[in-house]
């Protein structure tokens, strides 16, 4: 019960701090309280409504299953991805881009230190299998680490072209702990198994929380945090 709260706890305070960074640069961007008002509405019920998503499709059991084509990407983290694109290319010249600060957008990776130490009490309990844990292949909570380290030095000590790569960066290990977690459950003869090493508990609710929503939540923000200081690097050329 302690783990599924860890999960369910450190979604829901995710979802409190990008509404506190939302609400803050709406009341920065808009001026019209009717307009920041429908914009505050629509932040919410759009974080609610994946959450509600995510639920429902974990408690139908569709993603119980290991056959091809693989559930649970097809039905939440490539959605997760699709939004992320469309979203951020049509907003890419939008002033509130511009009003977030910087330093939040890195500072909030540091989440990724509490995702990885869940992730290890979570093999503990039989949840997940060492090789997406820090005890395996899984450097994400090192990566965490250095969000705080980035987000000190930025940008006195570190430059914005600096910070652009450690974003890169950072979409780069999630890209190598899905690969980890994915050839775990479909190519497991490359870790000298014949059978998937990731349990099936692993994809139903709370613990598929990670890859629906807190993962993709880390590459939003990666991609958010590239666009803007491109922008900001564009405009002092």
């Amino acid at each position: 019960m302690i783990l599924k709260l860890a999960y369910i706890g450190l979604s829901l305070l995710m979802i409190i701090i990008v509404l506190a960074i939302g609400f803050k640069t709406i009341n920065k961007t808009f001026t019209d309280k009717t307009v920041a008002g429908n914009l505050k509405m629509k932040l919410i019920f759009g974080l609610l409504l994946w959450q509600l998503y995510i639920f429902i499709i974990a408690s139908s059991g569709v993603l119980e299953s290991y056959e091809l084509p693989p559930r649970f990407p097809l039905f939440l983290i490539i959605p997760a991805f699709i939004f992320t694109g469309i979203f951020i290319y049509k907003n890419r010249n939008s002033v509130w881009i511009q009003n977030i600060n910087p330093k939040h957008l890195i500072y909030i990776q540091s989440f990724r230190i509490i995702v990885e130490t869940i992730f290890v009490h979570s093999l503990a309990e039989g949840i997940l299998h060492k090789n997406v844990t820090i005890e395996g292949y899984n450097m994400d909570m090192i990566f965490g680490f250095t969000a705080l380290i980035i987000g000190y030095l930025a940008f006195n000590k570190v430059t914005k072209s600096a910070v652009i790569i450690w974003n890169y960066l950072g979409i780069a290990v999630l890209a190598s702990v899905i690969f980890v977690f994915m050839s775990s459950i479909y190519f497991p003869e490359i870790y000298d198994s014949s059978t998937p090493l990731i349990p099936m508990k692993s994809v139903m609710y709370p613990y598929i929380l990670v890859a629906a929503f807190l993962m993709p939540l880390a590459v939003f923000i990666h991609v958010l945090s590239i666009v803007q200081l491109k922008k900001q690097n564009e405009s002092h050329l």
